[in-house]
């Protein structure tokens, strides 16, 4: 990991806020540690719960003043605007159907926006979001954070060295369990089209497959073939996606995503293939890149071990054998926004190793690949353009 970037151009941390994410929220922890974790943010405000008082207790209890502790989304953004030492920085992991609310919101009052994923329910959002994003100038990070491991960043920089040849077939998979049994899931908003999106299981994790692919690639998604539905019975929302891809330089690919494979925990896997070699990566083993070139043996790739290249070797903190995971992949996206936030405030130029987190572009594009998909299965699994 690079020198505190923000340190030297501002003389202070970021002043961070975050909106939703509150007492119970695996995802609300984990923004907030990732924030913390390379000391580029200060936590200065928070609305951490829709319901307002429970919202401004919760802030409390994790060491936010009092008086800016607000009681919902809305309220934060508009103080905060105020002051002169408000927030700059606004992360965002409400539920899905307010994240273009209060992404649109907060750009309006000039804030850079971490944002979890999806970026937005609805194509027409994530148009008109970006749209803002673009137009304002600001820094807007989707946190897919899966882009963060830097084994990840290993095989994208080797894509990019041309050490896989010319990209030919790619296959990406996300399989887990947690909706195998029949009934309601934990989280009850999820299962609301209004609320989690058309299609439960491409907005909570298709959308990670999918960005996971085209990170390492380079490529998008240019026809999809898909079957998106549900397997479990009686079950109205959708817990199954399996599609065919046509990429945008003529390689084929296919993409698996479930929450209904009873006993598998979190299993994200990624192949790549190209004219001189291949990249395989799986999540649950994350310090592991297995690269197989055409002609020559089978070569595992380690962070900050042998052959390692300068894009993952910004993505470690520790000397190899040392084992980093999800806190640390997560902390990668907002350290790298808080670097080029920095570069940008400070009106310096941003550092290109730190441009590699997931933006208004990705969440768009994720978007458009989720509608695509979703046309593609009314029609049968006909080839479909994203």
């Amino acid at each position: 990991m690079s020198e505190n970037t923000v340190f030297q151009l501002l003389g202070r941390r970021l002043r961070l806020a975050v909106i939703g994410g509150g007492p119970g929220s695996f995802i609300g922890a984990m923004h907030r540690q990732a924030a913390r974790l390379d000391d580029r943010y200060e936590l200065v405000a928070a609305a951490l719960s829709s319901d307002p008082e429970r919202s401004k207790s919760s802030g409390q209890s994790i060491g936010v003043p009092a008086d800016r502790c607000y009681g919902d989304g809305t309220s934060l953004i508009e103080a905060e605007a105020r002051r002169a030492d408000g927030a700059e920085v606004v992360a965002i992991m409400t539920p899905n159907d307010s994240h273009f609310r209060f992404s649109m919101l907060a750009l309006e009052h000039g804030m850079d926006v971490i944002c979890d994923k999806p970026m937005t329910n609805t194509l027409q959002e994530a148009e008109a979001l970006h749209a803002k994003v673009q137009s304002s100038g600001r820094v807007f990070c989707l946190t897919h954070n899966y882009t963060g491991y830097p084994m990840v960043r290993q095989a994208k920089a080797m894509v990019m060295e041309g050490l896989l040849g010319d990209i030919r077939l790619v296959q990406v998979e996300y399989v887990q369990s947690g909706r195998a049994k029949a009934g309601p899931g934990r989280k009850a908003w999820k299962e609301d089209p209004a609320r989690g999106g058309p299609s439960l299981v491409m907005g909570d994790i298709g959308t990670h497959a999918h960005n996971l692919l085209r990170f390492i690639t380079g490529l998008e998604v240019a026809e999809v073939a898909a079957d998106v539905g549900s397997i479990v019975p009686d079950r109205v929302t959708h817990d199954y996606a399996g599609a065919m891809l046509r990429m945008s330089n003529g390689a084929r690919g296919s993409f698996w995503v479930t929450q209904a494979a009873a006993g598998v925990e979190n299993g994200l896997r990624i192949r790549v293939s190209g004219s001189l070699g291949s990249v395989e990566w799986h999540q649950e083993h994350p310090q592991v890149l297995h690269f197989k070139p055409l002609d020559a043996p089978a070569q595992v790739r380690t962070p900050n071990g042998q052959g390692t290249l300068p894009l993952a070797a910004r993505a470690s903190r520790i000397v190899a054998g040392h084992p980093e995971g999800f806190h640390e992949a997560f902390a990668n996206l907002y350290t790298n926004a808080a670097d080029t936030i920095a570069a940008q405030r400070s009106g310096n130029a941003p550092d290109p190793l730190n441009q590699f987190f997931p933006n208004a572009t990705d969440g768009l594009q994720g978007i458009r690949f989720v509608a695509a998909a979703i046309r593609s299965s009314r029609h049968n699994g006909a080839w479909t353009t994203v």
